[in-house]
């Protein structure tokens, strides 16, 4: 197989790997508040949101030293072990307990009846497991020979081997300083903003909104089954945009910031339709749901639509995010991705952790300051990335 060939076939191996793995890591967390409070009622007692909290928590935590972990084991083995916490967290809503429920938490960084309870839970994790094994589909690339070097003696491999031991844990420790240094640079301040952003929403889409579709007692009999609509056209605006924007963003001559911008909008439009759909109380309703009401009467039609503005806002502000970390640091750019993690996944946790107390306006509220500023602020570095194209400099490594 060719070297092109292999990359080609490596990158169609991540992306089926990801796709099993985090359709059942999102689906799970889709509905977790709305299982875990009808277990509520039984000798089960936790929180989705709290053990959300704690996965993103962990994960912001783990960020900072990933790139050093990924020097030293290489990417293959970590994304396997990552990927066996992620079956073991969806395992356990097969038949959860509190202590085995929250430790599962730690280590990734229910429908009304039981058996179809379990039964949904073990379809995702075997879906998981699958994305996990595949893994171990990727080929390595082939070592560049040098002319004059291939007849080498068994001194010499031990020699490079004990260097390559020592060149890893250099490479470990770059990574660290790296990440640490990046987290203090102006660009990455700026744009910490509109990932804290990006990671509240990340916490409303995936496991708010669907809560506050189950919860909704005026939805009908259909209440339940539309979360599971809803995370569908979360995932159809997601593509659509995705698609879209990731190709025009290559050839536009606009720059990034009318992306961002339209993202903005259609997240304010969504946000403003939910607050005039949904019931206040819809995100921390008991396991009998709420018969409040908004300022409209709740339509499953408006409920659907904003789920798909969700998706398509998110891909916008995502989309943008990672082409201008890979533009500004395109030779650094773990320790660059690992700071964008680390802010995403701490803001995401604080947000599952004041889910839990929060109404859903005041929620709102918070993403849509959030949301201002972290735009402007993606402005500002933009308009800095398109001076140094028109300069010609290289700011590609911090």
């Amino acid at each position: 197989m060719s070297p092109e060939s292999k990359k080609l076939f490596n990158i169609v191996i991540l992306g089926v790997a990801f796709m099993f793995m985090f359709t059942a890591f999102q689906t799970c967390g889709n509905v977790a508040q709305t299982v875990i409070r009808s277990l509520n009622s039984t000798d089960f007692h936790g929180s989705g949101y709290t053990s959300l909290a704690i996965i993103y928590g962990v994960f912001s935590a783990s960020n900072l030293i990933t790139p050093s972990v990924v020097a030293i084991v290489g990417p293959q083995i970590s994304m396997f072990v990552s990927g066996l916490f992620y079956s073991i967290y969806i395992a356990v809503f097969i038949q959860p307990f509190p202590w085995s429920f929250y430790t599962a938490s730690v280590f990734i960084g229910i429908a009304a009846a039981e058996n179809d309870r379990r039964t949904v839970f073990i379809a995702l994790t075997v879906i998981s497991l699958v994305g996990t094994v595949l893994f171990f589909l990727i080929r390595k690339p082939d070592p560049e020979n040098v002319l004059g070097e291939e007849d080498e003696s068994c001194d010499d491999q031990d020699m490079e081997a004990t260097e390559s031991a020592q060149n890893n844990v250099t490479k470990a420790v770059d990574a660290f300083k790296k990440s640490l240094r990046l987290c203090v640079t102006k660009e990455m301040l700026l744009l910490s903003v509109t990932t804290a952003y990006t990671g509240l929403e990340l916490t409303f889409f995936s496991g708010v909104y669907g809560t506050c579709i189950g919860a909704v007692n005026k939805f009908g009999t259909e209440e339940k089954s539309l979360i599971g609509l809803s995370g569908i056209f979360i995932g159809i605006g997601e593509i659509l945009g995705g698609s879209l924007f990731g190709l025009l963003s290559k050839n536009s001559r606009f720059g990034r910031n009318p992306v961002v911008l339209l993202g903005t909008l259609v997240h304010f439009v969504a946000f403003y339709l939910i607050f005039l759909n949904m019931p206040g109380d819809a995100p921390i309703a008991p396991v009998e749901g709420t018969n409040s009401s908004a300022y409209i009467r709740p339509s499953k039609e408006v409920a659907i639509l904003c789920s798909f503005l969700l998706g398509l806002g998110d891909s916008c502000f995502n989309t943008q995010l990672l082409s201008i970390l890979g533009f500004l640091y395109s030779e650094d750019s773990a320790p660059a991705f690992a700071v964008f993690k680390f802010v995403q996944s701490i803001c995401a946790a604080v947000a599952f952790f004041y889910s839990n107390y929060l109404l859903l306006h005041w929620q709102l509220l918070v993403m849509v300051i959030f949301g201002f500023f972290g735009t402007i602020s993606f402005f500002a570095v933009e308009w800095d990335a398109a001076a140094i194209v028109a300069r010609g400099s290289d700011y590609r490594s911090i």
